[in-house]
């Protein structure tokens, strides 16, 4: 699998210098050493809209999150994805026990307040957050979730990931967590300068998010293993 993603990145070295005055250095500038192949070319980095995200979805059926006019793919990962469906998981059982509002994944794209579409790994939103106390129906709402998730895999860059928590923050998420499957971490942030790490011998709770929600990491990072 990396050989060929090798060999994609390669190609999109080729294909995405210059593009309409946005070359590579720009993207790296803008990204950090992002995986190209993640860039999409069609339409032009710095002219996408949030139309575009919707109809590449339903071209290629992968999905992007918006940046800034960019269509920025989601990164791969297995075992990222594995975690993330846990954690949505044990979030949306307890959620459901006292009908706290909603829980979404990595589908589960909204549009911020910074006019940025994200598209965190697990999110949950509270009723309260929602207009009219309904879900939305519109494909890519207007909302910030109480709680956001993001699982990192290996072709999410420091860069992207700040920008990230900065567009959560700015447009009033409440608490946000970055899972580590790799480092068996989570970082966890209140604010884009307050965080605590936590490790596999801690246990991870809501805060005032999510007041009595916890899960001990140790079972969030177990090894799967055949019955």
């Amino acid at each position: 699998m990396a050989s060929i993603l090798d060999a994609i990145d390669h190609a999109a070295h080729e294909l995405l210098a210059p593009i309409d005055g946005m070359t590579v250095g720009d993207l790296f500038d803008r990204f950090g050493p992002i995986p190209l192949w993640r860039i999409v070319r069609d339409p032009v980095p710095g002219t996408a809209a949030l139309e575009d995200v919707l109809i590449h979805q339903e071209r290629t059926g992968r999905f992007c999150e918006l940046v800034d006019g960019v269509l920025v793919e989601k990164d791969l990962s297995y075992k990222a994805s594995r975690i993330a469906i846990e954690l949505a998981a044990r979030i949306l059982q307890f959620v459901k026990l006292s009908n706290l509002g909603l829980v979404t994944g990595e589908q589960g794209f909204i549009r911020l307040t910074t006019g940025r579409v994200r598209g965190p790994d697990v999110a949950f939103v509270a009723w309260g957050r929602l207009p009219g106390g309904r879900e939305p129906r519109e494909p890519v709402p207007n909302l910030a979730p109480t709680l956001a998730v993001e699982v990192i895999s290996p072709g999410n860059t420091k860069r992207e990931m700040d920008d990230k928590l900065d567009d959560y923050f700015r447009s009033g998420v409440e608490l946000v967590w970055y899972v580590y499957p790799d480092r068996e971490e989570v970082e966890i942030f209140t604010s884009p300068k307050e965080k605590a790490v936590l490790g596999r011998a801690d246990v991870l709770d809501g805060g005032t998010a999510l007041p009595g929600f916890t899960l001990s990491l140790a079972e969030l990072f177990a090894e799967p293993v055949g019955g």
